[in-house]
């Protein structure tokens, strides 16, 4: 049985983004915390941290956000960066502006580049994100490409090989597996990451990817009538696809 956290309130909310612990303290006076249905005016008590928190505790009338270890899924939309340092518009933006402030910080699950649109992950979880990412997982990344030239047919070969080489690199690509939809759209599935590979593939065949865009993570796709810009919150049995 693993061992439950416990935190000084005015540690946790701070952590969280909320504030400084004085701001916890003056919002804890002022009648703002309240926890288990009652006002919490010693923000020095330390409490257990765990996942039902935000069922439990209000800040200034709103539920708690979600405590760290949190998984988000984001409909990424085009013209965005996965980065927290370059300029313009960033993922991050379209998160409630106090999480930028939260510790640990939250991070994309790898990358999806400016013009590509779709399922990513976010969260504050580190371990997590390593084993999604690493090599040796294989996690399957589904994307859907429109293309700008007809497929010639001999790609679905090639991809599946395990013989192909990208311009630059002296390691073949893992299998991939594409499924063809007309002869401009496909899906391409990869079971690594290397830097913008779809994209490269199809180039190395003589193609050109004219929109990309990423439909599930291992057994994890967007859920139906999911807008770009909206995000939610995954639940365990959610992550765990993931997996799949």
């Amino acid at each position: 049985m693993s061992r439950i956290t416990t935190s000084r309130v005015d540690k946790l909310l701070s952590s969280m983004g909320y504030g400084s612990r004085k701001e916890m303290a003056r919002l804890a006076k002022a009648g703002g915390i309240i926890l288990d249905g009652g006002e919490l005016s010693d923000v020095t008590k330390r409490i257990p941290v765990t996942q039902d928190l935000p069922t439990r505790m209000t800040i200034d009338g709103e539920p708690l956000d979600p405590v760290a270890g949190m998984v988000l899924l984001l409909n990424k939309p085009l013209g965005m960066t996965c980065s927290h340092k370059e300029d313009g518009a960033l993922v991050y933006d379209i998160l409630p502006r106090r999480w930028k402030s939260r510790t640990p910080m939250i991070s994309s699950v790898g990358r999806l580049d400016k013009q590509t649109s779709g399922l990513l992950l976010l969260t504050d979880d580190g371990d997590l994100l390593h084993r999604i990412i690493s090599p040796k997982r294989h996690v399957k990344k589904t994307y859907r490409a429109k293309l700008a030239r007809p497929l010639t047919g001999t790609e679905g070969e090639l991809f599946a090989s395990g013989q192909m080489m990208l311009e630059g690199e002296d390691k073949p690509l893992a299998p991939a597996e594409l499924e063809v939809l007309s002869q401009t759209e496909a899906l391409l599935s990869v079971f690594e990451g290397r830097y913008h590979q779809v994209r490269r593939m199809f180039a190395a065949t003589g193609n050109h990817v004219e929109e990309l865009h990423r439909e599930s993570l291992g057994g994890l796709s967007l859920p139906a009538g999911m807008r770009p810009g909206e995000w939610k919150l995954l639940s365990e049995a959610e992550i765990s696809l993931i997996f799949q």
